[in-house]
């Protein structure tokens, strides 16, 4: 596997992309139809923008020392209580994933990383880069529920379509 600190830069701005138009989708919609289970893993609309948020923190953790976050995967889904807040997190820790892009050289994705997983009930070793794919990948698997989740309550969720985003901001990443 080969990625190169331009994808990560690509990645991190798809993420904050997306994460924006989520947020001002979700501002000023009723709490209780983004708190309902809908029988989602997560159970709401919510629930599971904090579950990704929680899981961006702890791979910013691992990656680069920074606050892991309260409690474990299954504490996750009431990481923030209403949609005001996730939305200040989100946009709090999109940057940081942004900084940490902009600031990767290709040796920081080289190597292994090692930490303890509760997901895997211990000390896991695997490739950065593939762990950095994860962390995107994660992201995009989760929102993909979100977008389904939005849709199901009568909502039209933003494009998700990578292409569509756009070029500005993403340091000559992206090419027409």
């Amino acid at each position: 596997m080969q990625i190169t600190p331009d994808y990560c830069r690509l990645m991190a701005c798809y993420n904050a992309w997306q994460n924006d138009g989520l947020r001002g989708l979700l501002t000023g919609l009723d709490a209780g139809l983004l708190t309902a289970d809908r029988g989602a893993h997560f159970g709401s609309i919510l629930g599971t923008l904090n579950h990704i948020l929680w899981a961006d923190r702890v791979w910013l953790h691992r990656l680069t020392g920074s606050p892991r976050p309260d409690g474990g995967m299954a504490d996750s889904p009431a990481l923030t209580p209403t949609v005001a807040v996730w939305g200040a997190e989100r946009f709090r820790t999109d940057g940081q994933i942004r900084r940490w892009a902009e600031a990767l050289d290709a040796v920081d994705l080289i190597g292994n990383l090692a930490w303890q997983s509760g997901a895997a009930g211990g000390e896991v070793t695997r490739p950065i880069q593939m762990l950095v794919v994860h962390m995107f990948n994660h992201q995009t698997h989760h929102r993909g529920q979100v977008h389904a989740l939005l849709t199901g309550a009568g909502l039209a969720p933003p494009p998700t379509d990578l292409f569509l985003m756009p070029q500005s901001g993403t340091s000559g990443a992206l090419t027409s």
